[in-house]
This record gives C-alpha cells, structure tokens and sequence, in this order.
C-alpha cells in the first residue's frame, strides 16, 4: 500500500539529527514540521525569512502574518528568529542549511531534479528552489513515484527543464525510499505492502535492487 503524505513526512523526519538546521520546500516537505522526533533539537528555515518554525498551528494558535513560504500558516518555537528574505537567501547560499527537503515532478539517475516548471502550464517561478540545490549538500526529494497517468518519475534522463544537476542523492517516494549512486537509483527500503515487483515496474531509470530490502514500519495511527 503506497504511504501517505502523512507517512512520507515521517520517514523524511528520522533522517533529522540533534543540531540541523533544515529547510522544508513546499508541499509534503511542509508535514515534516509535525514529525520531529523527540529528543532531538532542530531548527526548520524557511526562506521567506524565519529560522525556527514549529508545528502547524491549532485554530486557536493560528496567526495570519506567521506564514511559511507555501503562505501556510505555522508558529514560530522558543528561540526562532525572524529576518527578510536576502539575509534567508545569504544563510541558503551560504552552504548553512545541513538539510534540504524538496518536491520534484522527476528525478533522474544522474541526480539531476525538475522541480519548478511544466510546459504548457501556468507556474509561479523557479522560487528559491534553484538556491536550494545548489547551497545544500543533503538533499531528500519526496514525491509519488508515479504519475496520475502511471508514468515513472524515476527516469534514465529528466523530460522536464532542470532545477538542478547531479545534486540529488535521496528520494522517498510513496512506494520507496532510493539513494542515487553510479547512475542507478538502489532501493533501501519499500512501503508497507508494496512489494518490490511493484517498484521495478513503476521505475524507469536503471534500478539496483539488493538482496534484503527493508519494509519501513509506522505506528498504527499513522
């Protein structure tokens, strides 16, 4: 059974480590907020300018000028800052972000990432995700591993204009999480149910399955 957007949140936020300081891109990278483990201290960035974001907020918490760079509203924990846009950009292309969560319309095997822009559609821009890929060196990408039509987003070569090059080594999508090395997507772990017959057919970018691939777990809640 393919992970929900709840899931996918989850998974990413075990690869948070006592100390990050994380930027969470729009979309399911947002959900990662509600998922930091306990014990661990991390500051989430977002690049519209606040260094600190909590959880989504309650009805009563929530505060319309408190926004996050999907313009979703969130709070803001003890110790965050709030600061414009250069100065958040300058922190991004600084190399100071220790991990970046970003969507993707497709992944190749060479790490390459499209991300901003579908021909023929209206998009809102590039944002700062050209920034993104290139002042960080940890980057996980979430996303389905298909299309709504069933096509792979797990490619020999990206179809769509390039958001970056070679800089994308993690990717979890709702059947899997897959790290890029040598030209290959490997397959580390599968979701709950879903077998690994399922995720070669779905992947149309050469693929190394190992021999013990891991099922991921989630509380029954989740």
């Amino acid at each position: 059974m393919a992970l929900t957007r709840e899931q996918m949140a989850q998974r990413v936020a075990r690869e948070l480590k006592d100390g990050y300081y994380v930027n969470l891109g729009i979309g399911i990278p947002t959900l990662v907020a509600n998922y930091v483990p306990d014990g661990i201290d991390v500051m989430l960035q977002s690049e519209n300018g606040l260094l600190g974001m909590g959880a989504f907020p309650t009805e009563s918490e929530v505060d319309a000028d408190m926004i996050n760079a999907g313009k979703q509203t969130v709070t803001a924990r003890i110790g965050a800052s709030i600061f414009d846009s250069s100065q958040s950009f300058a922190m991004i292309r600084g190399g100071h972000v220790d991990l970046t969560v970003l969507g993707a319309f497709e992944v190749d095997v060479e790490g390459n990432i499209a991300s901003w822009m579908i021909p023929g559609k209206l998009v809102k821009g590039m944002g700062g995700a050209m920034d993104l890929v290139a002042g960080a060196d940890n980057i996980i990408v979430t996303m389905t591993h298909a299309s709504k039509d069933g096509e792979s987003k797990l490619l020999p070569r990206c179809s769509l204009p390039l958001t970056g090059c070679g800089c994308i080594r993690k990717v979890l999508t709702d059947l899997a999480y897959l790290e890029i090395e040598d030209g290959a997507f490997i397959l580390r772990e599968r979701a709950p149910g879903v077998s690994v017959e399922e995720i070669v057919a779905k992947t149309a970018g050469r693929l190394i399955v190992p021999d013990d691939v891991v099922e991921m777990q989630f509380p029954a809640s989740l």
